[in-house]
């Protein structure tokens, strides 16, 4: 692959790399259930595709009233969400041919994800990617979560890259605009396909409208091999 050596690529967990979303919105589910609100949907769940795990649960106090501390409810979701992920989180294949072939050429990889640390890396190691992707940041560990840039920007710190040199992979819009607050260039790949017109994915330098049903390792490489590494 010829393609400028300072490129780094960061990607997002949750229905980017893996199709995790059935699994957080079944550990949704079953904690709001467990404080009496019983009719949470799919669509409700999409509401809330790329916030972090803490973001959302503070959404859900507001618009729920719950009552329970922020740091329980989150403790019952990570631990449901594990117990689920450990059993099944499927790898898109046309993500696993992409890292793979990142990997062989050589290209400095992160992961920088709304989930638990604890989450990113038992679903990542379960996934047969720990060792293509040994770099992880989780929301939890700096100020703000996405769409702020901060862990993306700590992703790439930690790999020793510039923001101006590192693309994102992302699914979801709150996530492309935090790639585009740091600075960075963005492949899209909506989770939800509907949403592939929200004004926040037209920073995305490559947008896969049909989200994964489209996206493929090839297209994603040729991209990467034919763009200049500004923002």
């Amino acid at each position: 692959m010829s393609k400028d050596a300072t490129t780094s690529v960061i990607f997002d967990l949750d229905g980017t790399l893996v199709d995790s979303e059935p699994n957080y919105f079944e550990a949704g589910r079953h904690v709001l259930g467990e404080h009496g609100i019983t009719d949470f949907t799919w669509e409700d769940h999409q509401q809330y595709v790329g916030i972090g795990t803490q973001e959302t649960i503070a959404l859900w106090k507001e618009r729920f009233g719950l009552t329970a501390p922020l740091d329980e409810l989150l403790a019952q979701k990570n631990r449901r969400y594990l117990e689920l992920a450990r059993i099944s989180t499927p790898v898109y294949p046309e993500m696993r041919k992409f890292v793979e072939r990142l990997h062989v050429a050589g290209v400095q990889m992160a992961v920088a994800s709304g989930s638990s640390r604890e989450a990113i890396e038992a679903i990542l190691s379960g996934a047969g990617l720990a060792t293509l992707l040994p770099v992880v940041v989780s929301a939890d560990e700096v100020a703000h979560g996405k769409p702020a840039p901060d862990v993306f920007l700590e992703a790439a710190r930690r790999i020793g890259a510039e923001p101006a040199g590192c693309v994102v992979v992302e699914d979801a819009a709150p996530g492309a605009a935090a790639a585009h607050a740091a600075g960075m260039r963005c492949i899209a790949i909506p989770y939800v396909a509907a949403q592939a017109g929200d004004a926040l994915f037209a920073t995305a330098g490559l947008l896969f409208r049909g989200g994964q049903d489209e996206f493929t390792a090839q297209a994603a490489i040729e991209w990467l091999a034919l763009t200049p590494t500004t923002p």
